[in-house]
């Protein structure tokens, strides 16, 4: 906090930005009638000043018993999962649910903060530094499930062990007898993507004789998972391959039958998630499980427990992940 202790205000900030005070409270309130350059200079004297509105402005009273969820979209099994989880737990504590799409334009932040609401839960979604400044310094508070970039150290959020669920997936084929491994990863810049590939990294290396061949990334993606899976099966003849995440799974699957693999015969398949999809293939999807709607629900319970101002070290939690083993994982087949 600057000024020797004295909290700082939004007299403060319009100062130090060479604006006016409605004009700071309408950059914070999400308004869209002010310049690119005078939002910059604002939200850089927010920044420098540690200015954060006091959570007794918005007065967390029953009108505020709204909690926003943004999410980049819900095509996938696992944002349905999220939000069921999220509408769970906020309707525990008598709240609802406002959907947000992220977009491509990037201005979630802003439609998040022309309505009142208790807090901002964000899933899916890569949130910038400039974003979360901005929701931090409106005081709203926010919670991120399972970040995929490296998050300010202010930001709350909930997470998975992803690094020990790639263990795990690479400890269940070792066991089966297979040493020679192909893995595919989501995006290489997502954190949970590469936390999961080093999990999986890290129990091939420890065994003598295991060795992790090729590795491939697919942008989370079916399509392009079977077309990254074609390629290192073909030049690298694993016996198993680890995705990090179950739709990259069937991909992989595709692949197999493009060219004559029989899964699990000739070739073990893991994913990760979890979806219920996932026991719906033929042979069923052996995966790393991670409790997708209880992820939702700790959010939305973190973000109630949080205090506004941002006072406090922020909170963090890992819920555990867990191998399910089902019937597309065998013993190796002898060479």
């Amino acid at each position: 906090m600057a000024g020797g202790g004295r909290r700082q205000t939004l007299r403060d900030v319009a100062t130090r930005a060479g604006t006016s005070v409605p004009t700071v409270s309408k950059v914070l309130r999400g308004g869209t009638d002010v310049s690119e350059r005078t939002r910059d200079q604002v939200m850089e004297a927010a920044r420098s000043l540690g200015y954060v509105a006091r959570a007794t402005r918005q007065g967390r009273s029953s009108a505020l018993s709204l909690i926003d969820f943004v999410v980049s979209d819900m095509h996938g099994t696992w944002a349905h999962e999220a939000l069921s989880g999220v509408e769970e737990a906020a309707t525990e504590a008598d709240h609802d649910v406002v959907l947000t799409i992220s977009r491509r334009e990037g201005g979630w932040a802003h439609r998040v903060l022309r309505r009142r609401s208790a807090g901002v839960v964000i899933a899916l979604v890569d949130a910038t530094t400039e974003q979360l400044d901005l929701l931090r310094a409106a005081g709203r508070p926010f919670v991120l499930i399972d970040p995929m970039s490296r998050p300010p150290a202010y930001a709350a959020s909930v997470g998975v062990t992803n690094w020990d669920g790639g263990r795990a997936a690479a400890e269940h084929l070792l066991a089966l007898g297979h040493r020679r491994f192909v893995a595919i990863g989501g995006t290489r810049t997502h954190l949970y993507s590469q936390a999961r590939l080093d999990g999986f990294r890290s129990a091939v290396e420890a065994q003598p004789g295991a060795e992790l061949v090729g590795t491939g990334w697919a942008d989370w993606l079916r399509e392009p998972a079977g077309e990254v899976a074609s390629d290192l099966l073909r030049r690298h003849r694993p016996t198993a391959v680890f995705c990090c995440n179950d739709l990259m799974a069937v991909g992989v699957c595709d692949a197999a039958a493009s060219l004559g693999l029989r899964v699990p015969q000739d070739l073990s398949v893991v994913g990760f998630d979890d979806v219920p999809e996932a026991a719906w293939l033929t042979p069923q999807l052996t995966t790393v499980r991670q409790p997708t709607a209880e992820l939702g629900a700790a959010a939305v319970r973190m973000l109630l427990r949080m205090s506004g101002d941002g006072s406090g070290p922020p909170p963090h939690i890992d819920l555990a992940t867990r191998l399910v083993e089902r019937a597309s994982t065998a013993a190796a087949p002898v060479a």
